[in-house]
């Protein structure tokens, strides 16, 4: 359970209801999730958390699905089930497949494994790679 409990729609401020609004308008869904049900009980953290994932998560350089698979990859890393669960769904509904998500993780386990080697052994960074 949240540590605050969840928001729900029918029981927000307007400020929040205008931020859910602007969640489903955006995503073209007609539910709001739990993490921002969560953040909801701060409204201001709420309305600068929400914009700037979708300006973050806004078509750019980046495809959506390299952005989710990104995002996948860094809360896997920082353990985050919850930001695992929405984001893979996110990436799958944006293309992922089993055997890309398998090997996203096997990318993000071995970025893992060889970022401790490199720090615990305090390598020095090569003169080309500084260019």
């Amino acid at each position: 359970m949240a540590t605050l409990g969840l928001v729900e729609y029918p029981d927000a401020p307007a400020e929040v209801r205008a931020v859910y609004d602007d969640i489903m308008a955006t995503r073209h869904i007609n539910w709001i999730n739990n993490f921002w049900k969560a953040l909801a009980h701060d409204p201001p953290t709420l309305r600068r958390t929400w914009e700037s994932i979708k300006q973050i998560m806004a078509p750019g350089a980046l495809d959506p699905l390299t952005k989710e698979m990104i995002y996948v990859a860094v809360s896997a890393t920082n353990q985050c089930a919850y930001c695992i669960a929405s984001h893979t769904a996110a990436a799958r509904k944006a293309g992922m497949t089993d055997a890309m998500f398998a090997e996203l993780m096997a990318v993000a386990g071995m970025a893992n494994e060889t970022n401790r080697l490199a720090s615990g052994y305090q390598v020095e960074i090569d003169q080309p790679f500084k260019t």
